[in-house]
């Protein structure tokens, strides 16, 4: 039996399609757990990034904390966290957090870094403050990196949190381990699917976002 039969008869089973185990209930939970990760690490890596971005300060100092935030492995945060905390959904989010963070904080700077001078100049001539020309001005231009930003980020969060079915608790990854703790391959093999059908919407999400959200002219738009 090959994947492709694995997949039809996961997703053909009408016992897949109701119930808490169910793949509706499942995703809900998965898109739960990452949702609110990329909620907590957008609320912390972009006003950081577009400060320093805007100020041209700390550079350094956010190369070194995503290095070393990319260096930490999930899994492995993940059971440390299970063993000091307990049974909740704080072990999950910690390490989705830690991940998502450096992608959304490193592209926010560069993007607002990357934004002409020309401009910026221009606008500090016209008397503008701080804040206006970083969200009037240097926020439009970066917008498109900014937005690649937070879609590596959530594609990297919907991809990892499967590791919430190793401490018990729910998503589309408690089929990859039901599935493998009762050697039930259909169920290893849909809920892989399911995690990459979600990371794949995410990109048409963001997609769409970027086309009503990043005016034309930024965008190269000739129309």
């Amino acid at each position: 039996m090959n994947i492709l039969d694995f997949i039809r008869q996961f997703f053909s089973d009408s016992a897949h399609w109701h119930g808490y185990d169910g793949i509706p209930s499942r995703v809900v939970q998965h898109l739960g757990y990452s949702g609110a990760a990329l909620g907590i690490a957008a609320a912390i890596g972009l006003p950081v990034g577009l400060v320093t971005g805007h100020t041209g300060r700390g550079g350094n100092v956010l190369a070194f904390v995503a290095t070393a935030a990319r260096a930490l492995p999930s899994f492995g945060l993940l059971v440390l966290m299970f063993v000091l905390i307990g049974l909740s959904t704080i072990p999950v989010m910690i390490p989705l957090v830690v991940l998502a963070i450096p992608p959304i904080l490193v592209t926010t700077y560069e993007a607002v870094r990357s934004v002409d001078p020309a401009p910026v100049d221009a606008a500090r001539g016209m008397g503008m403050e701080p804040a206006k020309i970083l969200f009037q001005v240097e926020l439009p231009v970066a917008l498109p990196l900014i937005l690649s930003g937070l879609r590596s980020a959530a594609i990297q969060i919907v991809s990892t949190a499967t590791i919430a079915a190793y401490v018990s608790l729910g998503g589309v990854g408690r089929y990859i381990v039901d599935g493998l703790y009762q050697r039930n391959y259909e169920k290893v093999v849909g809920g892989a699917t399911l995690t990459a059908v979600l990371a794949l919407l995410v990109l048409v999400l963001f997609w769409a976002v970027a086309r009503q959200a990043v005016s034309p002219g930024v965008r190269g738009d000739r129309r």
